[in-house]
């Protein structure tokens, strides 16, 4: 679920009201230091082979000052690989900093891994996100950080449960939403930190539950119904200890 620069219309996302902060379980100055945006831009070649695409943008967080975790596919649709660097646009609420980057590991046991991208130089003002081990439980409240569009948006919700079949086998399903939206997590914002009341990062979204009918020549979206899992994310147990990604 990684933004397309350019090419899929993105569903614009405002940025969360300071009451909606204010009531959120978790330190949010914390959060915001974390969690970022990447963009990868295309370079001439690759966009002659991908005309209607002029990059991918994705959410992230900050494991180190020279890493940052993600999801596989928003690696995998920027192109990245763990041979060559190539120019990353890290976007956070200090700015933005381009930095050449390249994949230092993918891991995890699930359909969807999770993605460690190395920085070539460290990022001005990052702070490392502290991680949760045990699992989460049924209906404990979780926060994200997300963005979507490119806007950040900070969101609340539950952990519903782990998924028990195909694809979505060890996944953790959750019900995010802002007030009456339920697709308030839509593109850009995979790879976008899942956390906990004490701020430590319990799972990566990945994806969404949509479905989609034409209608008087516009496409409608819409989502699961209340009290349903709307959300993919990718548990964090599927990152190895920190000392080992450093």
């Amino acid at each position: 679920m990684p933004g397309r620069l350019c090419f899929l219309p993105f569903v614009s996302a405002l940025l969360a009201s300071p009451n909606a902060v204010q009531a959120a379980c978790v330190d949010t100055t914390n959060l915001a230091r974390s969690t970022v945006s990447i963009v990868r831009h295309f370079d001439d070649a690759e966009r002659e082979r991908f005309p209607d695409l002029i990059g991918i943008q994705g959410s992230g967080w900050f494991l180190s000052p020279t890493t940052i975790v993600t999801v596989e596919h928003v690696t995998a649709a920027m192109m990245l690989s763990a041979d060559d660097w190539k120019m990353l646009e890290v976007v956070s609420e200090a700015g933005s900093q381009s930095i050449p980057a390249r994949i230092q590991r993918l891991t995890g046991p699930q359909s969807e891994r999770l993605a460690v991208v190395e920085l070539q130089s460290a990022v001005s003002g990052a702070q490392s996100a502290a991680i949760r081990r045990e699992p989460l439980a049924p209906e404990e409240q979780v926060v994200t950080l997300a963005y979507p569009a490119g806007r950040r948006q900070l969101v609340q919700g539950r952990f519903v449960r782990f998924g028990d079949g195909g694809k979505l086998s060890g996944m953790a399903l959750l019900e995010l939403f802002e007030g009456e939206n339920r697709l308030i997590i839509d593109h850009g914002a995979s790879g976008a930190p899942v956390v906990d009341c004490e701020g430590r990062v319990a799972a990566v979204v990945s994806n969404v539950f949509t479905q989609s009918f034409q209608w008087a020549y516009r496409e409608i979206r819409y989502t699961t119904a209340w009290g349903m899992p709307n959300v993919v994310s990718v548990p964090i147990d599927a990152l190895p200890d920190v000392s080992e990604t450093r």
